[in-house]
Formats: C-alpha cells, sequence, structure tokens
C-alpha cells in the first residue's frame, strides 16, 4: 500500500511538473512574439541619423525637460515656503532655458 501512495505522488508530481513546463513554454512563446512585434514597431520608426548639433540641442531640450519634471515633482511634496520659493524660481529658469531652444 505504501508503494501506490508514493506512485501515486509521483505521478501527480510528474503531471505539475508537465503542466508548469507547459505554460512557461506558452508564456515564452508570447514573450518573443511581443519581442518580435515591438522590434518591427522600432524598425518602422527610425529617423534619419543627427547631426552632431542637433543630437546636442535635442539632449539638452531632454536634460532640461527632466529636470523641469523633477522640480515639478519637488514642488509638489514641498512644504517649506523658503524651499518651494527656490523650486519655483528654479521652474521659471527651466521655463526661460526651454524656450529660448525653442520647445
Amino acid at each position: 500500500m505504501v508503494g501506490w501512495y508514493y506512485g501515486w505522488a509521483a505521478a501527480k508530481n510528474d503531471e505539475a511538473e508537465n503542466y508548469n513546463y507547459l505554460v512557461a513554454r506558452g508564456w515564452e512563446s508570447k514573450s518573443v512574439e511581443a519581442q518580435q512585434a515591438e522590434a518591427s514597431d522600432k524598425s518602422a520608426k527610425l529617423r534619419p541619423p543627427m547631426s552632431p548639433d542637433e543630437a546636442g540641442r535635442w539632449r539638452e531640450k531632454e536634460i532640461l525637460r527632466l529636470s523641469r519634471q523633477r522640480v515639478l515633482q519637488q514642488m509638489e511634496a514641498s512644504q517649506n515656503s523658503r524651499h518651494r520659493k527656490m523650486l519655483e524660481d528654479s521652474l521659471a529658469d527651466l521655463d526661460e532655458k526651454l524656450r529660448s531652444l525653442g520647445m
């Protein structure tokens, strides 16, 4: 009787492992499909290469845009009026720099 129980448990274990293996393979194929779709989307959206000057301006705008976003997040959390004033001044300065770059 003991041998039957262990054999049954082993068979159940094999079924569970096979099920998990099949599920994992299914997820893997979905991931591959998503990666292939993403790669084809990226290739369709390729832009012509930028000149070094254009790349520099783009980097500068992106840095200013991200800095502005960080300042806005800090303003939301700011409780101190002096700190908030400093952040408002920083935001105005960033906005001015972005305007001068044409954003």
